[in-house]
């Protein structure tokens, strides 16, 4: 029983996997011609994300700390990817940048789309562990930001501004933040929870 369900958990991962190494490249060769720093920024997000989920798969089947241990990278990873973001943000609005809204709201439409699918398959599996939460909690990050970036776009085209597109990617960083601190947070409750069950062990064998 065991083995099948790591089976189902790997199977998702990869496919999860591979839909976010096909919308990073998407998003960065779409932002990059589109000079969005939402795009860009949903391209590291999805990069990051991708990095996670290897780490995922190769704890899949290895101990509880191991799997604790792939989700404190996964939390900091976030982090930092939130502070790139910014950091991207902040070089547009200084140097000036003239992002293109029609490129925003399609590539958007796409990437909601593609990440409401990884959301179901992660949502189908049963009693998942603190790596299959954590990557359930990227993909709704992703789809939150996808849904911003098509507003944001909607507001470019508009207005013939780039605010809106700076406003997003600080935005996504801050999802992405908040996401990250959740993930490190569950990865230490679990930590908490073996260390109580462990004590409990053993006063229970005094």
């Amino acid at each position: 029983m065991a083995e099948q369900r790591n089976a189902t958990e790997r199977r998702t991962l990869w496919i999860v996997l591979g839909l976010n190494i096909g919308l990073a490249v998407a998003f960065f060769a779409s932002g990059a011609f589109g000079e969005s720093s939402a795009l860009i920024a949903n391209g590291l997000d999805n990069l990051s994300d991708s990095f996670v989920y290897a780490i995922s798969l190769f704890a899949l089947s290895r101990s509880a700390k191991w799997k604790r241990g792939a989700a404190n990278v996964s939390g900091g990873l976030l982090i930092l990817f939130a502070l790139g973001i910014l950091y991207d943000a902040w070089r547009r609005y200084v140097g000036g940048s003239d992002p293109l809204g029609t490129i925003m709201i399609v590539m958007a439409l796409v990437a909601a789309a593609i990440n409401a699918l990884c959301v179901w398959l992660l949502a189908r599996l049963r009693d998942p562990d603190v790596n299959i939460r954590a990557a359930n909690t990227f993909s709704w990050n992703d789809f939150a930001a996808n849904l911003g970036i098509v507003v944001a776009g909607g507001l470019v085209a508009w207005l013939g501004t780039n605010w809106p597109d700076l406003v997003v990617g600080v935005i996504v960083a801050g999802i992405a933040a908040w996401g990250g601190v959740g993930i490190l947070r569950d990865a230490h409750g679990e930590h908490h929870k073996a260390v109580h069950n462990d004590d409990q062990v053993t006063k229970d064998s005094a």
